[in-house]
């Protein structure tokens, strides 16, 4: 039973060691993402599970480990207990009696690394828990990049040959008699046999004698020509991740490639509520509404690196993007003490003439996400919570540059916020599209909603250059209810895409709402920020 245990939960761990590197394939996704002819709208609506996935497969391969190893701790006590005189290079053990399970683990190749392994992976799983990932974001970095000792180790772990086949099996069938050893000694002989035989002794058998058929055929004596010999298992685990792994290892390597070169950061600007943007320059960089890019600066940290949504995105008259980042943490601390001259100044904006005093940045990306698929519905609901207003910024800076050329009709845009201070942050944008689309004579094109969970400090933002955004400022929180019957009302027989990047709870009654049916057949389809 420990066998069958240990091999079965084996095979489950060679195919989720495989699945668990593609999520991670990030080129391949952004490909897959962004080509229509080859993924269609649902199978792009499904890479949007990535990250899900990838933890799925994460968790099935500490379950079966846990059983994997427990297993074997049983097959090493079998091991020692039934010790094999008879056929020695079949025993994992040295010796019959050695109940020491620690030696047989230790001193065999695939012991020896699966006792690492199981040390690796519990690093891995501990410190990808979300109060570490919260509290400490650098452990579950460094430990998870522990991935690559994981799969090394399990190419040696598979390559110690415990578990052994016959290989000559026409020579010698399981059960033969081999007539050149002594028959008394390890089998009692038929009576049939002695009668057909009454001259047998214990000597070796002459080599022209033959038994009659009849014994053959009626199973009562198989005659073995040699020895068994005995070979290890070919390890199918290299079938399972060597495609895998080499597909992410090229990937990683291409990306290395590509952000290679550091780009030139024009201007750092500080907004309200710790919110830094920067904006930048790179030789042929394209990215499309929604994706985000990778930030490496090697004075913040020689390794680590964070994913930042784009908040503009290069076109074909200008060529520069930006992302806008949250001061929460002591990475983003330090590349702000980096960026900005003076911090302690409210706001500060650095000229082209400065930027040799920026650190070297370097970009990696774009990526795909799903606010990609907002330009493609015709009707779409963004719902944004204090700084996941960013994946939204891009596209409405798109839709300032032209939106006939999208499929997209008609934009609700929700944006909740604390304090009055974080609608600065792109508050000139909405007033810029809204007047445009004023002009344009389609003031329905876009129906924006603020909300202001908190009310202190509600006079700052009247004046006359927000006029089009006070009118549309709430207090409170919005009636998510009543706001998705108003847009199944006014959008009959439609399908309508939600897109949501806010606090889980928000997340959590938009995706229930969205499954939720109503009577005027609008379908509501939801989409979750998620980077993977």
């Amino acid at each position: 039973l420990g066998l069958c245990v240990s091999r079965a939960s084996a095979s489950v761990l060679n195919l989720n060691c495989c699945l668990v590197l593609l999520p991670m394939c990030r080129v391949l996704l952004a490909f897959l993402r962004g080509s229509q002819k080859v993924a269609s709208r649902k199978t792009r609506r499904l890479l949007d599970k990535s990250k899900t996935f990838h933890v799925t497969c994460g968790v099935t391969i500490c379950i079966f480990s846990v059983l994997h190893v427990a297993a074997h701790l049983v097959n090493a006590l079998n091991f020692s207990e039934n010790y094999n005189e008879d056929f020695l290079s079949l025993n994992a053990a040295n010796y019959r009696g050695e109940v020491s399970q620690l030696s047989l683990m230790f001193v065999l190749v695939p012991g020896l690394t699966g006792v690492i392994m199981v040390l690796v992976l519990f690093l891995m799983c501990t410190a990808s828990t979300y109060a570490i990932r919260v509290s400490n974001y650098d452990i579950f970095w460094y430990t998870h990049n522990l991935f690559f000792v994981f799969y090394m180790l399990l190419i040696l772990h598979v390559s110690g040959g415990v578990l052994k086949y016959q290989t000559n099996l026409e020579e010698h069938p399981p059960g033969c008699f081999n007539p050149n050893k002594t028959l008394r000694e390890n089998m009692t002989v038929p009576k049939a046999f002695e009668e057909t035989f009454p001259d047998y002794t214990t000597e070796p058998f002459p080599e022209d004698l033959s038994i009659p058929e009849p014994f053959v055929q009626n199973n009562f004596m198989r005659i073995c020509s040699e020895e068994p010999k005995f070979q290890s298992h070919f390890p199918e685990t290299w079938f399972w991740i060597s495609g895998p792994l080499c597909l992410y290892c090229v990937e990683r390597l291409y990306r290395y490639i590509r952000s290679n070169k550091p780009v030139t950061v024009t201007s750092v600007i500080s907004h309200p509520s710790n919110v830094l943007e920067v904006r930048m320059v790179k030789d042929d960089f394209k990215a499309r509404p929604g994706q985000y890019v990778i930030l490496h600066c090697p004075r913040v940290s020689a390794l680590e690196s964070h994913p930042f949504t784009l908040t503009m995105c290069p076109t074909d008259t200008k060529a520069t993007f930006g992302v806008h980042l949250k001061v929460v943490g002591d990475w983003t601390e330090r590349f702000r003490d980096l960026l900005l001259l003076h911090s302690n100044q409210d706001t500060e904006i650095l000229p082209i003439f400065q930027q040799r005093r920026y650190p070297k940045l370097y970009v990696d990306g774009p990526f795909g996400s799903p606010f990609e698929e907002s330009l493609n519905y015709e009707v779409s609901l963004c719902v944004a919570g204090g700084i996941g207003v960013t994946p939204f910024a891009s596209i409405l800076n798109t839709l300032l540059d032209g939106w006939k050329c999208y499929k997209l009709r008609r934009l609700y845009f929700i944006w909740v916020c604390r304090d009055i201070e974080s609608f600065r942050w792109f508050a000139d944008l909405l007033c810029t599209l809204h007047n445009k689309l004023w002009q344009e004579n389609r003031p329905d094109y876009i129906n924006i909603q603020l909300y202001l969970s908190q009310t202190d400090g509600i006079q700052k933002i009247i004046g006359e250059k927000y006029q089009a955004l006070n009118s549309r400022l709430l207090i409170g929180r919005p009636q998510w209810k009543l706001l998705f019957d108003e847009i199944a009302k006014c959008n009959r027989r439609k399908t309508i895409g939600v897109f949501c990047c806010g606090p889980n709870k928000i997340s959590k009654i938009l995706h229930k709402l969205s499954n939720s049916s109503n009577s005027y057949g609008t379908r509501f389809e939801y989409n979750k920020e998620s980077f993977s």
